[in-house]
């Protein structure tokens, strides 16, 4: 499929499960801009530039997705950035009556932004960056969750908050 698609998130941090959702989109589209936002009802555990490192490192494989600091509204944002599609992965119903939500309002705003739904692959379904910070603080291996250069530096910050 021709254009761009962006895959927002707060990436804090980014998981195995965001990866998955992120190489899939680029297999679809010609261009993928992953979008780190701040969410305001979030305590994040990284600075927005960490995240945005974290994310680059991970996805340097895939030539086609650029990963940038994204600021304001998503809508906005998308807007600004000419692009149409934003996709937003899924793990269970809960994610799809909160994601529908945003959705809707963003749709209600009037602009031209469409958004995309895609499902998690089952192996990833229980994955989300609380649950990775979490084990991590009580030093469990998260190494297969998030990549290893996230969890050397995700088991480095919470040394850091508890040095």
């Amino acid at each position: 499929m021709k254009g761009t698609a962006m895959c927002p998130g707060s990436f804090d941090p980014i998981t195995y499960g965001h990866i998955d959702i992120i190489e899939r989109t680029a297999k679809i589209f010609d261009e993928v801009v992953v979008a780190v936002f701040d969410n305001p009802n979030k305590e994040h555990l990284f600075t927005p530039q960490k995240r945005v490192t974290l994310a680059e490192q991970a996805l340097s494989s895939m030539p086609n997705v650029v990963v940038e600091r994204g600021e304001g509204l998503l809508v906005s944002y998308a807007r600004q950035r000419g692009i149409a599609v934003v996709i937003k992965g899924l793990r269970a119903v809960s994610d799809f009556e909160n994601e529908f939500q945003m959705a809707q309002m963003n749709r209600s705003m009037g602009n031209k932004v469409e958004t995309l739904f895609m499902m998690t692959r089952p192996e990833h379904s229980y994955l989300s960056s609380s649950i990775v910070k979490e084990l991590a603080h009580y030093d469990a291996d998260i190494g297969q969750m998030v990549p290893e250069e996230v969890a050397r530096e995700l088991h480095k910050q919470i040394a850091d908050d508890h040095g």
